[in-house]
């Protein structure tokens, strides 16, 4: 269960690192397609680099955030079946990366950075986010959570059965 939680948090460590490289790096209006319509109507098309190669930095970030976001479920994998887990237990450990991944979705960014303005996160990369930034925000993607959530289980429960098939 100890590499369950390890490779959860390394999802968890891969998302955050997505959405810094794209808020606060890359900064480009296609990066914000899952944000609430009232903050994409005020983020501007594309912003100009801070400092030179802030894109570049921007896109390294992306790119190792997408490496640990794949290499966590092989990890899971990989320890599950050279310790000869069966379905079951396999499912239940990509359910809980994704969870713990999800969870961290919805109570982190969704709830402390967007809907609390945490950190002034998203308004130290865009002010003009600020006076959108609401409690009223909280909620507005729960069909695509829950989409998530369930679309979840069905990968978990592949994974795991590919899995018992090595």
């Amino acid at each position: 269960m100890i590499v369950s939680f390890l490779c959860g948090l390394m999802m968890m460590a891969g998302l955050f690192l997505m959405l810094l490289s794209g808020v606060g790096f890359i900064q480009d209006i296609k990066f914000f397609g899952s944000a609430p319509k009232e903050v994409r109507d005020v983020v501007p098309v594309n912003k100009p680099e801070r400092f030179r190669g802030q894109h570049t930095v921007g896109w390294v970030m992306a790119v190792i955030s997408i490496l640990m976001l794949i290499a966590a479920p092989v990890i899971g994998a990989a320890d599950g079946i050279k310790n000869g887990l069966g379905f079951w237990q396999l499912f239940i450990r990509f359910n809980v990366m994704w969870l713990m991944m999800k969870a961290f979705d919805i109570v982190f960014f969704d709830w402390v950075l967007l809907c609390n303005a945490g950190f002034d996160f998203f308004p130290r990369f865009y002010p003009e986010t600020k006076p959108v930034l609401g409690h009223y925000l909280f909620g507005y993607n729960y069909k695509t959570h829950l989409a998530h959530i369930i679309g979840g289980a069905v990968v978990s429960a592949v994974l795991a059965w590919i899995c018992t098939l090595i």
